[in-house]
């Protein structure tokens, strides 16, 4: 009797030992990136790299835009996919449209975009844009923020002329077909152009009218679970931290995770990075954190230029 007993107390205490060891299922997320792979994403290549989402519980799958960059914002929307990079402005955007979407992290605190001229053009103000063209993609939020750029410098925006030229902003700055462009990056094509021989002048939009704005975020949807958000965060700020400690290594890293489709170049990589890493945090911010102030002036500005409705609420749209 004794020695069942003592058959059924070992046996109890396996068991125990068993189900306090074995290990957590990692719950499965997505992430669709705004874009091929480069610079930007950094912190995420590296935050799956090191392994810091399966320590958070995650198992991460990344994503490209299957069609084009606003696949993220749709998908995730409609609860197909977890976690996707987008830009600020355009989560009001779709938010007055009913896509049930918030922002869960600034990545970017300020903006990429913005206006960019040979720096032998003689154009040293946005006002000098009066009376020429500017080139952009066809993206509706270039134009107010041009126009802004322009009258704050003391400029007539009605005189600047807003030209179509799909996603040629290099060919169209290089063979001057126009003097200025507006929608490319400041980590992307500028350090391309200057690559290829074109020095180039940046005019960021925070410093001429328009309210500083995230220009990446990360986003997801209004039903997901705030700790798997809180894990995913986790997860990105140590990413970050590793980038900032291991620039080399994050560079190569990006060339070996580059998509065939979109090759990259370890010299405009290495200086998109260290262009981007400062705009990624803020003295006594935490990574990531948003400000209320900045989603409303954001908001106030596209309602005022009227490409936002006026009920769309800033502070539904993101996640402290």
């Amino acid at each position: 009797m004794r020695k069942f007993a003592a058959l059924i107390a070992t046996a109890a205490l396996v068991l125990t030992a068993c189900t306090q060891t074995k290990p957590q299922e990692a719950r499965p997320v997505s992430l669709i990136l705004d874009w091929y792979p480069n610079a930007a994403h950094a912190f995420i290549l590296a935050a799956q790299e090191q392994g810091y989402f399966k320590e958070a519980g995650l198992d991460l799958t990344i994503k490209m835009p299957a069609e084009n960059p606003t696949d993220g914002i749709k998908l995730v929307g409609a609860g197909k996919e977890s976690f996707a990079i987008y830009y600020q402005p355009d989560v009001l955007l779709a938010r007055g449209e009913g896509i049930p979407v918030v922002s869960a992290a600034a990545i970017v605190r300020k903006p990429l975009n913005g206006i960019m001229v040979a720096a032998d053009s003689g154009i040293k103000t946005p006002k000098d844009l009066e009376g020429k063209q500017v080139g952009y993609p066809g993206i509706p939020l270039n134009v107010p923020m041009v126009k802004t750029m322009v009258k704050t410098a003391g400029g007539d925006p009605a005189r600047v002329t807003m030209l179509d030229v799909s996603w040629d902003l290099i060919p169209a700055i290089q063979t001057k077909r126009v003097p200025a462009i507006a929608g490319g990056f400041v980590n992307h094509e500028k350090p391309i152009l200057e690559k290829e021989g074109t020095a180039i002048t940046y005019f960021s939009p925070a410093d001429w009218g328009v309210p500083n704005y995230y220009e990446l975020v990360l986003i997801t949807g209004e039903k997901t679970p705030a700790e798997t958000t809180a894990a995913f965060k986790s997860a990105m700020a140590k990413g970050h931290e590793w980038v900032k400690a291991h620039k080399a290594d994050a560079v190569k890293l990006l060339i070996d995770k580059q998509s065939k489709d979109f090759p990259l170049d370890v010299a405009v990589e290495t200086r998109a990075l260290e262009t981007l890493l400062p705009l990624m945090d803020e003295p006594g911010v935490a990574f990531g954190a948003q400000m209320s102030e900045d989603w409303e002036k954001v908001a106030a500005w596209m309602v005022a230029q009227g490409v936002l409705k006026s009920d769309v609420k800033p502070a539904d749209a993101f996640i402290k």
